[in-house]
């Protein structure tokens, strides 16, 4: 994270060139992955956060954009999605829209509305609540959204695909050439092209299906770039909301920036999706072929990816030069992050600028109206409910969660055709830390439960579904997500345990099962859910009943909709092995299973553990509250290593 906010001098005016070329300023200001942040509040904890909000992240845009205009510099505002769902405010407002009460005008249109953005596209969690909710809420834009991959009507030629919105839109705007003449005025014609994960035809098929479907991202920019460059454009920017990978892909990438920096025609590469921070020092984007995460560059051309949470402001500085012929180029660049906080000597977030008074005005009734939702009791729990141990071992938060799919299933299977196949629950903690920073956890006292706890221990708009798998299946799922380990060498002490690429959400628990974690194998499957290792079998000792697991044997999961769709590349999960789909939310199978219960006390159950390494330790980074719960782990040998990274404590596992 930045300590404190970059500043740039931009120069008072443009340069001119050795061969009379003239020249001009173009800044970026790039905003993504907000999830309903508008506010620095944490609607899980119910309290004020300063790591986030569009209302401090508003502050830093005014700032650069003054700047920009003192220098002569042209500015642009641009939205790279995931801005409609994260937290229990979004939910609440897509609630209310489903019962037919919406909330108009949406607090974060309105808010981007007064920001005056001048783009924007959509990221995969926009489509979380439908296609309804999500035209009702860009109807209310008063600038473009542009995405070229979702697709309402597929063609052969896919720049004869009919898409959602525009695959495109084209922008003018003034910008000052500076040349052997001195200062001129020109219209610049900057093309922006948008794209998504095509995965959302699969992570929210419950909405799409029938409906929409997607293509691959460099395909659709490489079909409908044609058409924006003869439309004029004199620059092209790919306002991209997926991240930065080096893997060789077949097509339909998760994570396409690189690709589509390689495309020859496109300028410019505004990233998302991955909540990271390019260009910079994070380990993610080191040592990739095409990468320069110093100079902030994929293939040679300026890229900027700006984390999340509105806790930075991208901003990209672009020399742009026009020769003789008319023709323009993008020069030298500057890439910066600014920061909204920094952390003090004790590792507390302090904010380093003011909220906009205009937008928190805007936000404040939606605000009151979701902390009024949030704090409705539900039940109680007689366990602290906490995810700090979530990657250690068997924890209550997980199998809270797995136990009310699991509860809810058997109640609607009991009697049915399905009910004499075994049945078993599969769910993954959410908040484990990683790139969200220290303060991204779990934690529930025990006491009482309200909205907002549940909202914590499950916050995903899901659908509960039930998936018919075989032992094999189960394996290999397992294997799956044992990929959020590094591989292990046995005798070595204090070895990072954690793959900080791998979601935390793929990390699946299956509830019914036992069975250890060989960290001395290599993950069987890349991130993508290809195989990797073939010969590789991390997952041992595995049993159902007592009894080692046969491949043969056919099983029923309890899972969520993403996962059962496709979400994450599961083995036995790909959207044709669901035989329930529940009519209800993940989140309300949980709310209903607390309430039955009235007081949840589940026993911390024995489903994994680690495979013992003699001589052998592994470190994991997590909030120093955990400190407080060690206490918990019987019979695991963990104890504090120290100071983690910002923010975090370290501690240490022994196998």
């Amino acid at each position: 994270m930045s300590q404190k906010p970059e500043t740039l001098e931009l120069p008072l005016k443009g340069t001119v060139s050795q061969s009379g070329m003239q020249t001009a300023k173009l800044r970026l200001l790039h905003t993504t992955d907000n999830h309903m942040a508008i506010l620095p509040y944490d609607y899980f904890a119910d309290r004020p956060a300063d790591t986030r909000g569009l209302t401090r992240t508003a502050t830093l845009i005014r700032t650069a954009r003054a700047e920009a205009q003192a220098s002569g510099a042209t500015c642009l505002l641009l939205e790279g999605g995931d801005f409609l769902q994260g937290n229990p405010m979004g939910d609440f407002l897509a609630q209310q829209h489903a019962q037919g009460s919406p909330t108009r005008p949406h607090p974060m249109m309105a808010a981007m509305n007064a920001l005056s953005y001048d783009v924007a596209t959509l990221g995969n969690h926009e489509f979380n609540f439908g296609l309804e909710y999500l035209r009702d809420v860009l109807d209310q834009a008063e600038f473009p959204f542009v995405c070229s991959n979702v697709i309402l009507k597929k063609a052969e030629d896919p720049a004869q695909d009919h898409t959602m919105l525009p695959p495109w839109t084209m922008l003018e705007r003034d910008i000052i050439l500076h040349g052997p003449d001195g200062p001129q005025p020109q219209k610049l014609r900057i093309g922006i092209l948008g794209v998504t994960p095509p995965q959302v035809a699969l992570w929210d098929r419950r909405h799409l299906r029938g409906r929409a479907c997607t293509r691959d991202m460099v395909e659709s920019a490489r079909a409908h770039l044609p058409a924006l460059r003869a439309a004029g454009a004199d620059i092209v920017i790919a306002l991209n909301h997926s991240g930065i990978h080096g893997r060789k892909t077949a097509g339909m990438a998760e994570n396409a920036g690189l690709d589509l920096a390689a495309i020859d025609g496109i300028d410019v590469v505004l990233c998302g999706h991955q909540h990271a921070l390019f260009p910079g020092t994070s380990d993610d984007f080191q040592g990739l072929a095409g990468v320069d995460p110093n100079a902030g560059t994929l293939h040679g051309k300026p890229a900027l990816m700006s984390g999340f949470w509105g806790a930075h402001l991208g901003i990209l500085d672009l020399d742009l030069t026009r020769d003789a012929a008319g023709r323009w180029s993008v020069g030298p660049h500057h890439a910066q992050h600014r920061a909204t906080y920094r952390r003090d000597t004790n590792s507390q977030p302090v904010p380093l600028v003011q909220e906009d008074p205009d937008l928190h005005r805007i936000a404040s009734p939606a605000h009151q109206a979701a902390l009024n939702y949030i704090r409705q009791p539900v039940g109680e729990t007689a366990h602290p409910l906490h995810s700090y141990f979530a990657l250690l071992g068997n924890e209550r938060s997980v199998q809270t969660v797995a136990e009310a799919q699991r509860w809810r299933v058997a109640e609607l299977l009991e009697d049915g055709p399905l009910s004499r196949l075994p049945l078993l629950s599969a769910a993954a903690p959410f908040k484990t830390g990683g790139h969200s920073g220290p303060e991204h956890y779990t934690d529930i006292p025990k006491g009482p439960l309200t909205i907002r706890n549940l909202a914590d221990l499950y916050q995903f708009p899901n659908d509960l579904r039930v998936v018919q798998v075989t032992g094999a299946n189960l394996r290999d799922w397992l294997e799956r997500a044992a990929g959020q380990f590094l591989q292990i060498t046995a005798g070595m002490a204090d070895q990072c345990l954690r793959d900080r690429s791998f979601a935390s959400y793929n990390f699946d628990v299956i509830m019914g099962l036992q069975y250890q974690i060989d960290l001395g194998q290599p993950a069987r499957f890349d991130h993508s859910g290809d195989i990797a290792n073939p010969d590789a079998h991390r997952i041992t000792n595995l049993t159902y009943a007592g009894k080692p697991l046969r491949d043969d044997q056919l099983f029923l999961v309890a899972t969520n909709s993403y996962r059962a769709g496709g979400g994450g590349s599961f083995a036995g999960a790909s959207g044709d092995s669901v035989v329930m789909s529940v009519p209800e939310s993940s989140f309300e199978v949980l709310r209903k299973y607390v309430a039955a219960q009235e007081v949840v006390n589940l026993p911390t159950c024995d489903v994994w553990r680690f495979a013992p390494m003699r001589g052998t330790s592994v470190l994991l980074d997590t909030n120093p509250r955990a400190l407080s719960f060690l206490h918990e782990l019987d019979g695991a040998r963990i104890e504090p290593a120290g100071p983690g990274a910002t923010g975090y404590t370290r501690l240490r596992l022994h196998l």
